[in-house]
């Protein structure tokens, strides 16, 4: 099958599985302006599939860099009002989401970090109406990866820039799905259903802790009161089915913010606006982070736990088999999306509202007395490995084993 012939089947499952465009809707499309030829086709795919409007949200990172580089401290914690505006008008319209990552994973590393934290603390202040749309699924959003050039030159650093490119395009259309003559649709609704039925497993054992252990980690993790376990699947206001992430082999759930404890090391870079971030290590003590290592990025690591007294806990756990497909492949793609469903992983910062009884309706501070987790962040971080054991711990505290050797036992 040709590249041209992928690319297509990609823009038309992004489109129509992916984030599932309506009749009507506004979706808002960001990418990068060097991915502009795949960024048409999926507009194409959107309108085609009966798209209002398709809004291009551009990005560039060497102007990016420029900008945080030579712009004032006054306007790095300050967003100008009409991008408020016109992002709060969006959601009024309850836009459609589509996130377009192929961007250099540690691009902005040589940014200086206490602004880079500035301008990142302003947006989610002034932006908060889109990232409440979206952890509370007000809206379908969705999350893929084309393969920029600088990217698959850090993922593959001994090939020629083209070689590079399409050996990246090669593990992202395989990763989801698309890679032979079946049909990809058809290939989502069968691994869709196998992650639904270990989200239904958990669902039915309603664990209150999960324990885990391997050679780098020991802890504890409480899991909210009502806590739902979800799997690929996300529904949003109006009733539409949507897969916020693609690829995705995760299920995940609310931990109880108040009940984490132990030591918890990572075991994959993270890469995060730019920077990556090495070898984190923390230590939890009654739910708040109260020791905080990196080899690098340490800096970006404190930032984002200071951001407020949320980012201080945790508002995502999630169980990913070390025998997927990304983690198989042996591939470290340096890009959160792919390296998250090769690994169990935490999120520092928010829960979703999805993954707690009654989140979609009820008070946020109402949330919070069952442990939910409330924040302006949600970073999500790598820890499984393929010696990862995790044990559940039922209402009645009897050990149910869960992972063993990094796999569903």
């Amino acid at each position: 099958m040709s590249l041209e012939t992928k690319l297509n089947k990609y823009a038309e499952l992004i489109v129509k599985k992916g984030v599932n465009v309506q009749p009507g809707q506004t979706i808002i499309l960001y990418a990068a302006v060097d991915e502009a030829y795949f960024a048409r086709k999926i507009v194409a795919e959107a309108y085609k599939a009966g798209a209002e409007e398709v809004v291009l949200e551009w990005s560039d990172q060497t102007i990016t860099k420029e900008f945080l580089n030579h712009t004032s401290t006054s306007r790095l914690t300050h967003i100008p009002d009409y991008q408020v505006a016109k992002a709060n008008q969006l959601m009024d319209k309850f836009a459609s989401r589509i996130s377009l990552l192929s961007q250099d994973p540690d691009g902005l590393a040589d940014i200086d970090a206490e602004r880079l934290g500035k301008l990142t603390k302003a947006k989610q202040k002034a932006l908060y109406r889109v990232r409440e749309a979206t952890m509370k699924d007000d809206i379908s959003w969705l999350v893929v990866a084309a393969a920029g050039k600088d990217w698959a030159k850090k993922v593959f650093p001994d090939l020629t820039e083209t070689a590079a490119v399409d050996r990246l395009w090669s593990e992202i259309f395989k990763d989801v799905r698309i890679d032979d003559d079946s049909d990809a649709i058809e290939n989502w609704n069968t691994h869709i259903e196998t992650l639904k039925n270990k989200a239904e497993w958990l669902n039915q054992q309603n664990f209150k802790e999960l324990h885990y252990q391997n050679s780098k980690s020991c802890f504890t993790i409480g899991l909210a009161e009502g806590h739902i376990w979800e799997a690929a699947l996300s529904q949003d206001k109006a009733g539409n089915i949507f897969i916020p992430n693609m690829p995705t082999e995760e299920v995940f759930t609310a931990p109880d913010n108040r009940n984490i404890n132990g030591h918890v090391a990572a075991t994959l870079p993270l890469s995060y606006q730019g920077h990556l971030i090495e070898n984190i290590e923390l230590d939890f003590e009654d739910g708040r982070i109260v020791q905080a290592n990196a080899s690098t990025g340490l800096d970006i690591l404190q930032k984002i736990i200071d951001t407020d007294e949320g980012s201080k806990s945790l508002g995502e756990v999630s169980l990913v088999p070390d025998p997927s497909p990304i983690a198989q492949s042996g591939v470290l793609f340096y890009n959160t999306l792919f390296d998250e469903n090769a690994s169990d992983h935490l999120a520092i910062g928010a829960a979703y509202a999805s993954n707690i009884i009654g989140g979609k309706t009820s008070q946020p501070e109402d949330l919070a007395k069952r442990g939910w987790n409330i924040s302006d962040e949600h970073v999500d971080f790598m820890i499984g490995s393929n010696d990862m054991a995790i044990d559940g711990v039922t209402q009645d505290d009897k050990i149910v084993p869960v992972f063993r050797s990094g796999d569903w036992v």
